[in-house]
């Protein structure tokens, strides 16, 4: 723990100019970030007397080694460039507010040639329009009932594809809940109107629509056509059941949020009813563990810039009113921000009496029962990964938490697509996002030894050159891709302040950029899959970059016991020990993300060619050469001239193919492409 004297600025170098501040811990990584009034009185109320602070705000100075912050010209700057940076930052002092689950919507993706209605989750997509959110079961009944009336395709591109090419509709064409633009039997032109109906009854305009069925079902009754009548009855009956799903509970021109909470000393529960037109349309609710010395009205602030920071910005999101139990921090600012988001006013009340005020108070029980049963569902689950981490930490005689624990496992067939992964765990529950994968090449893939000695020399030498501003490009991140270093805040230059707009007064930033929060942060524990061979191996490449903070345990399948490095005896965990369930959890998933990276690296080596090593000629030209000489002895005995006839190929890469099979040679030459799981000759 630093002490906070040890890098407390002097008062006189802080400003009393509005602004926001950041809160460093040793390794470079942001753990706090706040606004102020005045950056010196809010700076120094830190400093003053750390003894009299509250326990959440003591652990912070203490976990801190350095302080910056950023002038800004008014309060509303620094509202928007707090929020930008807990965003880019994720400071692990700060409130955040996890959705208690992902709500899904109602999509229609109007950007394509023949939009889509389907039930989507996660990020927001250019040119599709969301509707809700919504229980699971709801809107799946919701979709259903509504493609009766308005047959939209619903299909995927790939079902759509498939009945494209064959002429015939899919199962929802031919009960008539899709009007099958696969197969033309109605025009882009008409389809796309139906999509539009969809979208005009899902954003309120049911009136309308079922008006206008119940005059046709009367004039299919006046001409005697019963059939076609009772079809629309049905239609109607299926709007209405839609329609009359959600009660009406504010005035029918009424589109409001109504946040309500419920806290404790430790968590707080927040539920938010999204009412359009009068009626419920949708739920969502959070749980936020009080990391900072927050009052409610500060928590109201926070859950505003977070809700709808990440979600405000697609249009039509924001509604006109957002009720809230009491009214945030810099309301005025806040009001201003969430008005310019939505393009029109936005007003947020504190509701009083009368209707509003009613069903705030049902907002308000439904936040009380999530967070019982949260703290329920969490107390088991808390209570033994508490006990795991603490286990552990004894029988290993460890002197340091273990916060972070990293698991590597190599994986390969007889020596071949040598691979390796690395698996985080933080606090006890694994944080994929820090998830990496290894490809091993030379003489580190001739065992496992040496490639976990390289696997662990490749990542911590990373760590190293990263700490010191170089990169090291031998490491994938866990979608396969070469990782980038962090240079900084995302789009905010060191002379600008929130969204490029120049400050009034210069930064006052005396650290560097941070460091890649995620990889490069070190663990406590270095756990590797296998016995005392490859503890030492990862202990060797360790001691050989000079780290000596980080410890190494081996978990060995056979017997599951736990290998030290330099020790000639294991340590046995009791088959019962919480913290040997931890380590077996850890190395099966280490072991499953190394075999999945191999199986795919494996799949890509299976097929071979003599075109392959053709420098310049890509998958396309091959399949050309392919399909026009019929196989490669033909492509071989190919003159430059004859090549340069096929489709895509230049005289240039014609002559290089001409010196590729001269230079391998006619035997070379001749080996055709096979399957190397099956033996199958693919070139003949």
């Amino acid at each position: 723990m630093a002490n906070p004297a040890s890098y407390r600025p002097q008062t006189g170098e802080i400003p009393t100019n509005p602004g926001v501040y950041r809160f460093r811990d040793p390794n470079g990584r942001v753990i706090y970030v706040g606004k102020a009034k005045s950056l010196r009185s809010r700076l120094n109320s830190y400093f003053a007397n750390p003894a009299g602070l509250l326990p959440k705000t003591y652990a912070m100075v203490h976990a801190a080694s350095s302080v910056e912050w950023t002038v800004v010209g008014s309060e509303l700057e620094s509202l928007q460039l707090e929020y930008t940076w807990i965003k880019e930052f994720k400071p692990r002092f700060n409130v955040v507010f996890r959705d208690d689950k992902t709500y899904p919507y109602l999509a229609v993706t109007m950007g394509e040639k023949y939009p889509r209605v389907q039930v989507m989750r996660g990020d927001r997509r250019k040119g599709t329009r969301y509707f809700g959110p919504y229980t699971a079961g709801a809107i799946r009944e919701t979709m259903d009932t509504l493609l009766r009336v308005f047959p939209v395709r619903s299909c995927s591109a790939g079902v759509f594809k498939r009945a494209e090419a064959s002429g015939r509709p899919c199962l929802l064409g031919y009960i008539d809940k899709c009007s099958a633009p696969c197969v033309k039997r109605v025009s882009p032109e008409d389809h796309r109107a139906l999509a539009e109906d969809f979208c005009a009854f899902m954003g309120g305009e049911a009136k309308r629509f079922i008006s206008k069925l119940e005059k046709q079902m009367a004039e299919a009754v006046a001409e005697l056509n019963y059939e076609r009548a009772a079809r629309l009855r049905d239609d109607i009956t299926a709007l209405r059941k839609v329609f009359e799903r959600n009660a009406v509970v504010l005035a029918e021109d009424t589109d409001a949020d109504v946040f309500a909470l419920h806290e404790d000393e430790l968590e707080a529960a927040v539920q938010v009813f999204h009412v359009r037109g009068g009626r419920v349309r949708g739920q969502r609710g959070w749980v936020v563990e009080k990391v900072e010395d927050s009052t409610t009205p500060d928590l109201v602030e926070h859950l505003l810039q977070q809700v709808y920071g990440d979600e405000g910005q697609s249009h039509g999101r924001l509604p006109r009113e957002v009720l809230v139990p009491v009214a945030p921090t810099n309301q005025a600012e806040l009001t201003e921000w969430l008005g310019g988001m939505r393009g029109a006013k936005v007003d947020i009340r504190v509701p009083q009496r009368g209707d509003k005020a009613a069903l705030m108070s049902t907002v308000r029980e439904n936040a009380e029962h999530a967070l019982k049963l949260h703290k329920t569902r969490r107390a088991g689950d808390l209570t033994v990964r508490s006990q795991a981490l603490q286990e552990l930490q004894e029988a290993l005689d460890l002197p340091v938490p273990l916060l972070r624990i990293e698991c590597y496992d190599v994986s390969h067939v007889q020596g071949t697509n040598v691979v390796a992964s690395m698996v985080v765990v933080e606090d006890g529950l694994p944080k994929k996002s820090d998830y990496r994968k290894f490809s091993i090449t030379g003489a580190a893939a001739t065992d496992d030894t040496a490639a976990m000695h390289d696997v662990l020399t490749r990542r911590f030498r990373y760590y190293l050159q990263d700490k010191s501003g170089q990169v090291d490009d031998s490491v994938l991140n866990a979608s396969g891709q070469e990782p980038e270093l962090e240079q900084g805040a995302q789009g905010l230059p060191q002379d600008a302040g929130p969204q490029g707009l120049p400050q009034d007064d210069a930064l006052l930033d005396t650290t560097t950029p941070a460091p890649r929060a995620k990889f490069a942060y070190p663990p406590n524990l270095v756990v590797v899959d296998g016995g005392k061979p490859q503890v030492n191996a990862a202990a060797r490449a360790l001691a050989g970059l000079g780290i000596d903070d980080v410890y190494v345990v081996g978990l060995a399948k056979r017997l599951e016991e736990v290998w030290l490095p330099d020790s000639d005896f294991p340590v046995i965990l009791p088959r019962t020990s919480q913290g040997l369930y931890l380590l077996q959890r850890i190395r099966d998933e280490a072991h499953r993300f190394a075999i999945s990276f191999h199986r795919q690296k494996r799949g890509k080596a299976m097929t071979v060619s003599a075109l392959d090593g053709v420098p310049g000629l890509g998958a396309s030209k091959r399949k050309a050469l392919l399909a026009h000489f019929g196989s490669v002895k033909g492509v071989k005995a190919a003159s430059v001239a004859e090549l340069s006839e096929a489709k895509g190929i230049g005289p240039a890469l014609a002559g290089a193919i001409v010196n590729h099979f001269s230079a391998t040679g006619p035997e070379a030459a001749n080996v055709p492409a096979i399957n190397m799981t099956t033996g199958e000759v693919i070139e003949t």
